[in-house]
């Protein structure tokens, strides 16, 4: 598995971990997670976190914005069951979503307009990530290292180009399209996929009932040096610096709303190969890290850019 790669399905297998603090009490009594977009108006924590309390669950974690360029709020909380309460939260983590959920959904969502979720606080993201031959193990249009990657139980798909064959770019993408809907894919990463995938592949995931989002990586050497070999492009001109930044994939190329970035610090001693490795080294941070705030559901699409809580 190429190094980006490794770096996501680490990122995504542990990313609805609990906080620390909060692990042993929020994993056994059971914590959920709402999210909640609306129009800004005053009252809004209120309101929530008061349908929160009369379900009898203690809030442990929130947070909250109203962008006032865009009039819109967003509110991320984390709660579990108040075990010193006399009403009964029991059931299973499905029970309690459901019943949350249409609590909210009568009470609050039509008077707010709010688009809301509720999830599991230890619940995964469905997540497919896609590399291409850069990566050194896992390859996605070669199947040398398909039984590196069943001994870690990920299932492996084997999508080369081969247009004689009839495997068209076209066929590739409807394949990939398959497999989020057979699979119920809520995430797909695109860990250094050295292809652009077309707008038709972007606005079909995003539609389908899980409302897949497409993460993706790319280094800082875009757009000032494009084309082959960046980093002996950037170390010609004599960079300073050299970062990654991870966003949402759009229908416009690299202009989606960003996630997270990082830039480390390089000097004229550096050859292009160690530029290179500097560069890989923080694609590697900026995309785990990219993936495991999405996954824990502190990500918010706001227009054209993002609310991330901390």
């Amino acid at each position: 598995m190429s190094a980006a790669a490794a770096a996501a399905a680490a990122a995504a297998a542990a990313v609805s971990a609990p906080a620390p603090a909060l692990a042993s009490s929020s994993k056994s009594r059971g914590g959920l997670i709402l999210t909640v977009t609306c129009p800004d108006k005053p009252g809004i924590v209120t309101r929530v976190t008061g349908l929160i309390a009369r379900l009898s669950y203690n809030i442990v974690e929130s947070a909250q914005f109203g962008d006032a360029r865009s009039g819109r709020f967003f509110m991320r909380v984390v709660f579990v069951p108040d075990t010193t309460a006399a009403a009964d939260t029991g059931g299973d983590e499905e029970e309690r979503k459901a019943t949350v959920t249409a609590a909210f959904q009568q009470e609050l969502a039509h008077d707010l307009q709010a688009d809301f979720e509720v999830h599991g606080e230890t619940e995964k993201v469905r997540t497919l990530i896609m590399v291409s031959k850069i990566g050194p193990l896992i390859i996605s249009n070669h199947p040398d290292f398909e039984p590196l990657a069943k001994a870690h139980n990920i299932p492996f798909f084997y999508l080369p180009i081969k247009p004689d064959e009839g495997k068209t770019k076209e066929w590739q993408e409807s394949e990939v399209i398959r497999l989020c809907k057979e699979h119920k894919i809520e995430l797909v990463v695109l860990a250094r996929y050295m292809q652009i995938l077309s707008g038709n592949l972007c606005t079909t995931l995003n539609s389908l009932p899980t409302r897949t989002q497409i993460i993706n990586i790319h280094h800082s050497m875009l757009p000032a040096f494009a084309g082959g070999k960046p980093y002996a492009q950037a170390h010609a001109r004599g960079v300073k610096l050299v970062g990654a930044t991870s966003h949402f994939a759009t229908v416009d190329l690299d202009e989606g709303p960003i996630i997270e970035q990082d830039v480390e610090r390089v000097n004229h001693t550096q050859s292009p190969l160690q530029l290179q490795q500097e560069g890989e080294d923080v694609e590697r941070r900026v995309l785990a890290r990219a993936v495991k705030r999405y996954a824990q559901r502190r990500v918010f699409i706001n227009g054209v850019k993002t609310v991330v809580f901390a």
